[in-house]
């Protein structure tokens, strides 16, 4: 059950950006124990214009979150299970004859939507997956000869499953790289399990209210646009994402034989831009070095790749990223 009648008016005065905020959260964590971390990334990805991908065991409540944060925010929300039978044209729509007037028109597929689940991605074919290259980095998806504008609010949220190999697809590095963050859950702890047990035991569906709808997301987007973001912390992200390329050049040249690739020039806006998303989210009008370096890893883990020496001496792109961190000076 949603109510549709947010309290703040939209598009909010920037002053209220971080009560909204908080107020979204929690309407959020209403229905989600714990997952401070999924739920306060879902919220950075949006006010920062970019795709989520979540990589985690199953049961962790990724797709609650989503549907629960959609419905805070009051927009349209469509969730996608991709499978290995899953169609281009099943995502993104088809032409079709109209006999009526002896002409073609388009039927738009699920993308067209504010918040679209991909649930699984990884599980439907290379040709689906890169369906939502167009979509996801141009916001338009061409049927015909013709193209199609999506919502202003388009975001992908992706799921993945990391203990299941059989069946499933990889995603390719360049539709990876259009994936603003890429988060790895862990399991709750066993108070968040106790209260996950006491609330879910009676089956009963909790009622979400709208906080606010698309145009108050656009105006919270606006905000944090505005957040401020210093010189020197620019320059701050330019060293960390080259030392990516050359980890020589802040005294770690070990560690060009554990990097096969490092990360893009897309890295660098991505980071930018959840950093003043992040630091909104707290509730200030600049960004700190902190906000820099806890969004980082986020960041950075899908496009630091790493060599087969380091896999064979058990190293993560996360730890190659903590020693990056370490090691770049902080302004």
């Amino acid at each position: 059950m949603i109510s549709s009648t947010p309290e703040i008016p939209s598009p909010p005065d920037p002053a209220n950006c971080p009560a909204l905020l908080g107020r979204i959260e929690a309407e959020i964590h209403r229905v989600i124990v714990g997952q401070n971390y999924l739920v306060e990334r879902l919220v950075v990805a949006l006010l920062a214009r970019g795709h989520l991908l979540i990589e985690g065991f199953p049961g962790l409540a990724k797709t609650l979150a989503v549907k629960t944060l959609a419905a805070a925010l009051d927009v349209d929300f469509r969730r996608i299970q991709f499978t290995p039978d899953l169609l281009p044209a099943d995502l993104v729509g088809t032409l079709i004859y109209d006999q009526s007037t002896g002409a073609f028109k388009a039927r738009k597929g699920p993308i067209f939507s504010d918040l679209v689940l991909a649930d699984e991605i990884n599980r439907a074919s290379a040709k689906v997956q890169s369906a939502l290259l167009e979509a996801m980095e141009e916001r338009q998806v061409t049927l015909g000869d013709a193209s199609h504008r999506l919502s202003p609010t388009f975001t992908v949220l992706a799921t993945q499953n990391p203990i299941e190999h059989e069946g499933t697809y990889p995603l390719a590095e360049a539709q990876v790289d259009r994936f603003m963050m890429k988060l790895r859950l862990d399991f709750p702890s066993r108070e968040e399990e106790a209260k996950i047990l006491d609330r879910m035991l009676v089956q009963r569906p909790l009622a979400v209210s709208a906080i606010t709808d698309a145009a108050g997301l656009e105006g919270l987007r606006e905000a944090a646009d505005r957040v401020h973001l210093d010189s020197k912390l620019r320059g701050y992200i330019l060293d960390l994402v080259r030392a990516t390329r050359r980890p020589a050049a802040v005294d770690l040249p070990r560690l060009k034989d554990w990097i096969e690739r490092g990360a893009s020039p897309r890295a660098t806006l991505f980071l930018a831009r959840s950093a003043k998303a992040l630091a909104l989210l707290r509730g200030r009008d600049h960004v700190l070095p902190e906000d820099v370096k806890e969004i980082a890893a986020d960041v950075l883990r899908h496009r630091v790749m790493v060599s087969w020496e380091a896999e064979a001496e058990g190293i993560d792109s996360d730890q190659l990223i903590e020693r990056l961190l370490g090691a770049v000076v902080v302004p």
